[in-house]
């Protein structure tokens, strides 16, 4: 029997508080992206998109399992996580999942 591989991918679109530079920005996304690296030693994570703007950031985070249920279960803890800091506003979420198959 062969394996499945699942790779669950979570796209967080996030509005900062009362940053006025990209320097500010730096010291909070920082440190929301060491958090999740910290509780969830397993996922890859890194601020993906908005690096321009100073207000606005996105934030990539995925994960590898051999089932679809622990990438999910993971992804979810992980927007949870973010979505909880009360610096930043959480605009939207998007979780994908890919198998070997597509």
């Amino acid at each position: 029997m062969i394996d499945q591989v699942y790779v669950g991918a979570l796209t967080l679109d996030l509005l900062l508080g009362d940053v006025r530079s990209l320097k500010q920005k730096r010291s909070v996304v920082r440190p929301i992206v060491a958090e999740v690296r910290k509780r969830f030693p397993g996922v890859a994570v890194s601020e993906t998109g908005g690096q321009d703007l100073h207000r606005r950031t996105e934030i990539g985070v995925a994960v590898v399992s051999d089932s679809a249920a622990n990438c999910t279960e993971v992804l979810d803890q992980c927007e949870r996580l973010v979505a909880g800091r009360p610096e930043i506003e959480l605009l939207s979420a998007r979780q994908r999942l890919f198998n070997d198959e597509d």
